[in-house]
């Protein structure tokens, strides 16, 4: 599986940014999506899940203000952020493991596929 994210960018607090992200070269496998953050000298966090049948999950501090969804026909994930603060200011990733290795959210031995980020950045 390749992931691809785009849609980082410099934004004002208070503002929206929806990042996508582009998963090809399926193996066949029903496939959790999520995506993480990492901020500078900060450890990575688990942002917002999405399984195959739509069951979602939020970090407590961006429940009501992101929303994470799928087009499955066309293998893309989207991060919509609103409401945002500078503390939302991170490199954003999106990744992906098979369901079968995954409940609720998370996955038994974490997520293996991995996009190289992008960066939103809110002052």
């Amino acid at each position: 599986v390749q992931l691809v994210e785009s849609g980082g960018e410099a934004a004002q607090a208070g503002g929206s940014v929806r990042l996508s992200c582009v998963a090809s070269r399926y193996s066949g496998n029903n496939y959790c999506m999520a995506w993480f953050r990492q901020a500078p000298g900060k450890e990575r966090e688990q942002v917002a899940t999405i399984d195959s049948d739509g069951s979602t999950s939020y970090l407590d501090s961006v429940k009501g203000r992101f929303t994470v969804s799928q087009d499955s026909a066309k293998n893309i994930l989207y991060l919509q952020m609103n409401s945002l603060k500078p503390e939302d200011t991170a490199m954003y990733y999106c990744a992906a493991e098979p369901c079968v290795y995954c409940s609720g959210g998370d996955c038994y031995n974490g997520y293996n596929y991995w996009g190289r980020g992008t960066q939103v950045t809110v002052s």
